[in-house]
């Protein structure tokens, strides 16, 4: 039997890749007679950069930036396809797991340090650029990554604007100094939400908190989302606000699409065409795929939805393993999922949980091998 492994990443506790091994090394100690295909995936969330640069044997490229709150770090980006695209991970210079928890503040960090990256994939002479935006630490509408190609962001006194705190005092939006060289790029966003800017559900609401945002912080972020949306529609003609992904790490994706033309795509999707999953899942009797929790919302686009999918367009079986799945039996995720299995071993907090990922899903794994042989 061949086995091709493709789980997402295990949020907080284990990155695609270790679990796709830990499913292996599960698979290979039971007594299933299989050969073991190992294709971690990425849906846009933080690694996914990381997971589409290895695929295609990419050079990494060393930068120095500033990091959410401007403090200088070094980070990187990825050279494929003979250094005409550059593959930019967002939460490597903007990214919430560089701030210490007690520390964040999306009221004032920032995504300009991803902007430094973007600038220096231009000077490698790059004419496509793709973003992973997941995992960052910032709410400012992509103002940040804007600032640093150029763009200022000013008030009624003709004072530049910084930080997201102070966009409800915009006014004034200078594209005059951008750097043209980024309008005659390809500029592709990977997006694993679909949430628009504003709102209940939009970026400051839904992901703030997670981001270190109070109640009032976010009233704030989304009030001043709002200013920005406002002036952008009058001077570029575009609603960020109706933007669909827009609202997608903290709005960055609404903000790159208004303002320098970002294709914003389903981030599971662009993966598996860019990493050639197709030609994997052709040659599989079974798949397994997995990530923290796989409930309905799999199915807006998320990675083991992507995953599934695809194998069955090829009537393939599909075992989903996760923390956490739906206690009742849902129609819509059988159709995709012939099994859901919950790893956990016991009840047990999040924190013993998370840790424990990895034994889970060997144990969890092995298991499933023995009950296949019979």
């Amino acid at each position: 039997m061949r086995v091709l492994i493709a789980p997402n990443a295990f949020k907080h506790s284990l990155n695609a890749t270790g679990a796709a091994l830990a499913i292996k090394e599960g698979l290979q100690q039971s007594k299933l007679d299989c050969v073991c295909e190992c294709f971690p995936v990425g849906d846009g969330g933080d690694g996914t950069g990381d997971l589409m640069i290895r695929k295609h044997n990419g050079l990494l490229v060393s930068v120095d930036v500033a990091d959410p709150f401007g403090r200088l770090i070094q980070s990187s980006f990825g050279l494929v396809n003979n250094g005409e695209t550059a593959i930019i991970e967002m939460a490597n210079a903007s990214g919430i797991h560089l701030v210490k928890p007690s520390a964040l503040n999306p009221l004032q960090a920032t995504s300009f340090g991803t902007g430094q990256l973007i600038i220096a994939a231009l000077d490698k002479g790059v004419r496509n650029l793709v973003l992973a935006i997941g995992g960052s630490a910032t709410v400012d509408g992509g103002t940040g990554i804007l600032r640093a190609l150029g763009v200022r962001f000013l008030n009624a006194q003709g004072e530049e604007l910084t930080a997201p705190e102070q966009l409800t005092e915009l006014t004034t939006i200078d594209v005059s100094t951008l750097d043209q060289r980024i309008l005659t790029c390809a500029i592709t966003v990977l997006c694993d939400v679909e949430n628009k800017l504003l709102g209940a559900e939009g970026s400051a609401a839904v992901f703030g908190p997670q981001k270190g945002a109070t109640p009032d912080s976010v009233k704030k972020l989304d009030a001043g989302l709002a200013t920005f949306s406002a002036v952008a529609l009058q001077q570029t003609g575009i609603d960020m606000s109706a933007v669909k992904h827009g609202g997608a790490a903290g709005g960055v994706a609404a903000g790159l699409h208004t303002f320098i033309n970002a294709q914003l795509v389903n981030g599971i999707d662009f993966f598996l065409h860019f990493t050639r999953f197709d030609e994997a899942v052709a040659t599989a009797d079974l798949v397994i795929t997995g990530e923290g929790s796989i409930d309905e919302q799999t199915l807006h686009g998320k990675g083991p939805f992507g995953v599934a999918y695809r194998a069955k367009q090829l009537n393939l079986p599909v075992i989903g393993l996760a923390g956490k799945i739906p206690l009742d039996q849902n129609e819509k995720l059988d159709q995709f999922f012939d099994v859901l299995l919950a790893i956990g071993n016991g009840p047990a907090d999040l924190v013993s949980a998370l840790s424990q990922t990895r034994q889970n899903l060997i144990r969890t794994a092995h298991q499933l091998g023995n009950l296949l042989t019979r």
